[in-house]
This record gives C-alpha cells, structure tokens and sequence, in this order.
C-alpha cells in the first residue's frame, strides 16, 4: 500500500481512534463489565509483580487442570491509558480450551517513554519463561499478542535479542499484532503526541518494521475492517515486511465489520476467528 502524503490533520484522523468511533464509551465500558464478570468466574491470581516498575504486573487466569499452554496480553490505549483490569475478558475462551492468560501491566506515557515500555514488557516475557510455571502457567507453549499499541509491544518482542536478557532464545512460540501500530513515524505529527513525546528518531527506533525478526516464530497480523485506513496500511505494513514470520500467508487477516474498539471484543467470543487463530499458534 502506496505512503500517504501526510499533514497533521492526516495523521489525527488516521489515528485518533476515540473520534473514528464516537460511540467508542460504550465498548470501553463493556471491556470493564465483561472484565468484571471474567475476574468473579475465574481462577486467578492478581496483580503478580514481574518487575520494579509502579505498574510492572500482571493477572494470571488459570484453568481447572494443568495450564498446555499460555497466552500473554498486552493491553492498548496508545502507551497513555487503560488498564489490565480493562482486558480480562480475552482470559474465558483459553481457559476454556484449558489455556493459562496472562494479561499485563505496564507504566504509561507520559510517566516513561515507550522505549521504556517496550523494556518492560521484555522484562515480562523474561518472567513468564523463568517464574510463571511456579505460579501455574505453562511457561513452554507461550503465545504473546497485544491490541493496538499492544500489538506494537507484541511486534517488539519478536526483533528482541532474547540473549541479552539472559535467554538462549525466544519465550514465546507465536505472536499476535491486533490493529497494531508498527510505524510510529506517522504519531509525531499527533496531538496526543504531547504524551508520548516522540521525535522522527526516536519513532523509527521503536519502529517494528525498522527491524529483522530474531526469530521464526509464526506472527498472526489482524486488523478490523472498519478500522480507519491508517491502520489497514499499518498491517499490510509488517506483513510486507516480515514475510518469514507472517500469518495468514496470503495476507492480513481482515475481520469483518469491527473498528478499533469492537476488534478486540472477538477475544470474548470462542469461535471467533481471532480466538481461533489464536488458539492455532499454540503447540
């Protein structure tokens, strides 16, 4: 997909979500309801610390019988906003399918930076390989995906040297990017740019597809279709970019009839295609 010309006012209708979706309250407050409801029904273990940050922690769901699997998510809200709390609701499809979730915390914008979130959520992924299975997780079967600016967090987890965190190689066997910001070049001309603070270098260097993958772990890149054209092109994006760790093969994989907020609501449903190709990157 050919590059926009871009002008301030192109890039805030391209990303400012919140105005694209002026109902966008409603889906932000069935997050929390159905979070809500998540947390009263199932098992879980909340607010464990996987570093010293404030907010360095995460909620672990656990199923009824040992864990085969885990799945790691990372919340959205553009590195400012929102909370793991907003997201347990993705928790009750894996476990049913007898799946460990973590879903994660991080510091926010413009608290730190988001290369120092980006380290944060490293410093998870290093937790979840070493400490998780004292915990009951399964820390050998680990899918990592994010929503939004977590999908960008999950892209840079996958062009990560594991090695100088001490691991011999990635803590994850899969990936998923959802709606995924993968070149944050454009959020320089942003208003909300105020927070996140960055500069043309700084948004390359936490640019995913600035980087090779370091590993060959399969990466799920999905996208609504009413999502605004900024963020169909950041898919097609990564997926041109990375085609050794893409999936679909073919192309990005498009859900029907979901926008910004509505997309992330398909990891309540079990047999919604995200879920299941979630589900897929599992061993």
């Amino acid at each position: 997909m050919k590059s926009p010309q871009y002008t301030p006012e192109f890039a805030e209708r391209g990303y400012n979500n919140r105005a694209a979706v002026p109902d966008h309250p409603q889906f932000l407050a069935r997050y929390a309801a159905e979070s809500e409801e998540a947390r009263a029904r199932l098992r879980h273990r909340a607010d464990l610390r996987y570093g010293p940050g404030a907010l360095e922690t995460l909620d672990l769901f656990l199923p009824a019988t040992t864990p085969l699997g885990t799945f790691v998510f990372i919340h959205g809200g553009y590195w400012r906003a929102l909370d793991k709390s907003d997201f347990s609701f993705v928790a009750g499809p894996f476990i049913e399918q007898g799946l460990a979730v973590a879903v994660l915390n991080y510091d926010l914008c413009p608290a730190v930076s988001i290369a120092h979130i980006v380290d944060q959520c490293r410093r998870a992924m290093v937790w979840v390989a070493r400490d998780s299975a004292a915990h009951g997780a399964n820390a050998g079967n680990v899918v990592v995906g994010g929503h939004s600016a977590g999908g960008h967090l999950a892209a840079m987890m996958f062009c990560t040297d594991w090695r100088a965190h001490g691991l011999a190689h990635a803590p994850f066997v899969g990936g998923v990017t959802l709606s995924g910001v993968h070149d944050l070049t454009p959020l320089v001309m942003v208003s909300f740019n105020a927070d996140l603070k960055l500069d043309p270098t700084e948004a390359a260097r936490m640019s995913p597809v600035n980087f090779v993958p370091t590993t060959d772990a399969p990466l799920l890149i999905a996208c609504g279709t009413e999502e605004t054209s900024e963020f169909l092109r950041q898919s097609d994006l990564l997926w041109g970019a990375w085609p050794q760790v893409r999936r679909p093969a073919a192309a990005p994989m498009l859900i029907a009839d979901t926008h910004h907020f509505s997309v992330a609501l398909e990891y309540a449903r079990p047999d919604s295609a995200l879920t299941q190709a979630t589900l897929g990157l599992l061993r």
